[in-house]
């Protein structure tokens, strides 16, 4: 009989479907294959989108969704989490309650509130939601620029701005945040990552220029948990999948894939990833 003396780490998504394959769920596999994991799922919602925007979203039945998650664990076991698009409430009680029932750790928490094109994935109600059941649970927060002001009721327009943002949303319970600032103009791309009670780390990086920035969020957020998956700390993890998708992007830049806003070249595998803490000091 073959014995099995290794396995891959296995990265659990709970998150929403993209039709268009270049966000949620079909993004964050393709990100775990790229890195050397194994993918499982669970799907919140289904969406209909392409490059050019989101169509409809329809949820999935809170038993299914509960479903989902106990047969992947029960049988493959999780090393790390990814968490998507929650659109409401009952979903957010549903994956909190599930991530404790298994004990569930190294949780990569992307709050995904609207699309590209300004359509709302989430309600009010379901906010509020988040930030009291899973910003405690959480090893990592990771908003962008809007997601950001939509939890902190106020926008975000200056370096100083996510520097505030990073210690107010720690101040809401996260135990570290990463800010994104991608959609922040200028000639460089800025992301902030701090841990409670630590110094924040300023990433800085020339601006790419492409129109094929679709799933790009999605793509950060599973890194860091395939990552945290493969045993790199948190530090670590989030520099070294921000690098992951810096290279990502380069990679597609030129590549025309649908009408609108195309996705980063998924495909992109690092042979080497260098991970180095003093990159940005």
């Amino acid at each position: 009989m073959l014995k099995t003396h290794y396995t891959y780490p296995r990265i659990l998504s709970i998150a929403g479907s993209d039709s268009g394959g270049g966000a949620g769920i079909q993004a964050d596999l393709k990100t775990f294959s790229a890195l050397g994991c194994y993918g499982m799922t669970a799907i919140t919602a289904l969406t209909a989108q392409n490059t050019c925007g989101v169509r409809a979203i329809h949820g999935v039945p809170q038993d299914i969704l509960r479903a989902q998650i106990d047969a992947v664990v029960e049988d493959i076991g999780v090393d790390a989490v990814k968490i998507g698009m929650l659109h409401a409430p009952e979903v957010v009680i549903t994956v909190a309650q599930a991530l404790d029932g298994h004990g569930l750790s190294q949780i990569v928490l992307d709050p995904v509130m609207a699309a590209a094109n300004g359509a709302r994935l989430i309600s009010d109600e379901a906010v509020q939601t988040l930030v009291r059941e899973l910003f405690p649970r959480a090893t990592v927060v990771t908003p962008n620029l809007d997601e950001a002001a939509m939890l902190l009721g106020r926008p975000l327009l200056t370096q100083d701005d996510m520097l505030q943002a990073a210690s107010d949303l720690l101040q809401l319970g996260a135990r570290a945040v990463l800010v994104k600032g991608g959609h922040m103009p200028g000639h460089d791309v800025v992301d902030i990552f701090q841990e409670k009670g630590g110094e924040p780390l300023v990433m800085r990086s020339p601006r790419i220029v492409t129109l094929n920035l679709h799933g790009a969020g999605c793509t950060l957020s599973s890194a860091i948990a395939a990552f945290l998956g493969l045993g790199e700390s948190l530090p670590q993890a989030v520099i070294a999948a921000r690098d992951y998708v810096m290279q990502a992007i380069a990679a597609g830049a030129a590549v025309k894939i649908g009408q609108g806003t195309g996705p980063m070249n998924h495909g992109y595998s690092p042979v080497e990833m260098k991970i180095k803490l003093n990159k940005y000091q």
